[in-house]
């Protein structure tokens, strides 16, 4: 078995077909094929079933794709680790992380790392929840991951430290509440429009939460990316909820900004795989660690 054949099989899942897949990795279609079907051969199982021009998934498919993508990210390590021997860190380390995530702690991260490591590339995925990013770890798509979640991620073979605890503000149209200093009741929640994410989110979970409690709670508008909260905001549209990564950018923009008095917080976390990873995901796992205990 060869690395290519696990590469191929990869990029064939990942690109939906054969044909782009061959596109992808600049490679003939019919040797990408030769070399599947050698894989396949080697394993003594069918990877995929061919209908006309189509390749789907066949349940040993489903099963080792994943394995795959983990032998290929060890594999990546172990040369990292040879080449970190002479050369110092170097390479690309990808992370998933959610949106809120990605602004704060991991801007922080990656401003420290190239300090750190120069040599050291991140490449960052957005995911709509934890269970995303655990899962984009979990399956090798990732090397790490960054998220908030109320609890613990877990899963087989991972490792998550937690990070702090993110604060999660209401944010709200210029001139919004005059009156009301920085520290508010929910209860100043009765009656207002709001701006949330359509998908199952943390913010969207808060909202479900507070509309409940508090009551008298709309929606006025729905969106599917929490970058287009903060401009609707500023236009009138409707109040929204945020973690407190994004409150400098609000504030600056002309947002009012507002903490809940209990505060409401969610916890961070950083994730990855036990074990060998690769020194650049190392290093990032480092960095943040140290970035967060400051």
């Amino acid at each position: 078995m060869e690395r290519r054949q696990l590469e191929y099989f990869v990029a064939v899942v990942e690109h939906g077909g054969f044909s782009a897949a061959a596109r992808a990795l600049h490679v003939a279609q019919p040797s990408l094929s030769r070399s599947i079907g050698k894989l396949e051969h080697e394993l003594e199982v069918p990877l995929f079933h061919r209908v006309g021009r189509t390749a789907v998934l066949s349940a040993a498919g489903e099963t080792l794709v994943d394995r795959a993508r983990l032998v290929l990210r060890d594999l990546d390590a172990l040369r990292a680790a040879a080449r970190t021997l002479g050369e110092g860190v170097t390479g690309r380390v990808e992370v998933a992380a959610t949106s809120s995530s990605g602004l704060e702690p991991v801007t922080d991260v990656v401003a420290e790392l190239r300090e750190r490591h120069p040599g050291v590339t991140v490449a960052t995925t957005s995911a709509l929840s934890a269970a995303e990013v655990v899962a984009m770890v979990l399956q090798g798509r990732c090397e790490a991951g960054v998220c908030g979640s109320t609890e613990r991620p877990a899963g087989r073979g991972l490792v998550a430290h937690h990070l702090r605890d993110e604060e999660l503000l209401l944010v709200v149209p210029p001139g919004t509440l005059p009156d009301a200093g920085p520290l508010v009741r929910r209860e100043v929640l009765y009656g207002m429009r709001f701006v949330v994410q359509a998908q199952a989110t943390a913010m969207r979970a808060l909202f479900d939460r507070l509309s409940v409690t508090v009551g008298g709670m709309t929606v006025a508008a729905e969106v599917g990316d929490r970058s287009m909260v903060l401009p609707m905001v500023l236009r009138g549209i409707g109040a929204g909820l945020m973690p407190d990564g994004w409150a400098d950018l609000a504030r600056r923009a002309g947002a009012g900004i507002h903490h809940f008095d209990p505060p409401e917080r969610l916890p961070q976390w950083l994730v990855h795989r036990s074990g060998t990873i690769t020194a650049a995901a190392r290093a990032f796992v480092d960095t943040t660690l140290a970035v967060s205990s400051r």
